[in-house]
């Protein structure tokens, strides 16, 4: 008798975890298949920090954003954040396996284990999932990078990419930056101010574009010569 209730729970279970299988996977799809076409209006990202807001028992604060589409951005924010971040972006299918070696080999002659990301990882992480670090959620960040590599288009990546990443605190995307630290829109951001933003994205809460640092300035002049060296 026990067994048989035993078997009828494994088969209920397979069953379920299957049924969760499915709509996961149909329910990641739909949600790339949409944001391949339409703004992406708030991410899991914005809502994890009003969210710890909320657990910290600060004010609550609003996330200033503001999308804006691909023509609206300068082309000088496209170059800088992918000579700071993601220099084989065009060639690579979602993942830079040269700076993953990297990083690792650095990790192992003792240096410091640094990220390795590339922007569409990121754009998977900031859209889909929360900043925690665990085996799960890079498994759901890989799922995720797949189907954007696959159903976008390299401009939609940095798109959407320059519209969700945190800038400053509780300041996402390019539009909002550029009208914070500058007062113009960003169409309008210079080679200059776009490097400027580009050096906060490791980040954002520590490197202040409105007080830049010795070191941002410095890595401001280096995120320039890339653009230059990268015909940007």
């Amino acid at each position: 008798m026990l067994t048989k209730f035993k078997m009828t729970f494994l088969k209920g279970f397979k069953w379920l975890l299957l049924f969760l299988i499915v709509i996961f996977v149909a329910s990641s799809l739909l949600l790339v298949g949409v944001f391949r076409y339409l703004p992406v209006p708030v991410t899991t990202f914005m809502l994890y920090r009003q969210v710890t807001d909320i657990q910290k028992d600060n004010d609550f604060r609003t996330i200033n954003h503001h999308w804006v589409d691909s023509d609206k951005i300068s082309k000088y924010a496209f170059a800088a954040v992918i000579a700071a971040e993601d220099q084989w972006f065009y060639q690579h299918h979602g993942y830079d396996t040269a700076s993953m070696i990297l990083a690792i080999e650095t990790w192992l002659d003792g240096g410091r284990l640094r990220g390795a990301s590339t922007i569409s990882q990121q754009v998977a992480k900031n859209l889909f999932l929360v900043p925690t670090r665990s085996f799960w959620r890079k498994g759901f960040e890989a799922w995720f990078t797949l189907l954007i590599e696959v159903f976008w288009s390299k401009q939609r990546i940095l798109e959407v990419y320059l519209n969700s990443v945190e800038f400053g605190d509780h300041l996402f995307g390019i539009e909002a930056a550029s009208q914070y630290y500058f007062g113009i829109p960003a169409m309008r951001l210079s080679r200059e101010q776009a490097a400027l933003l580009a050096t906060s994205l490791p980040n954002p809460i520590k490197f202040n574009v409105a007080k830049p640092s010795a070191y941002m300035l410095q890595r401001q002049s280096w995120i320039l010569l890339q653009m230059n060296n990268l015909g940007y």
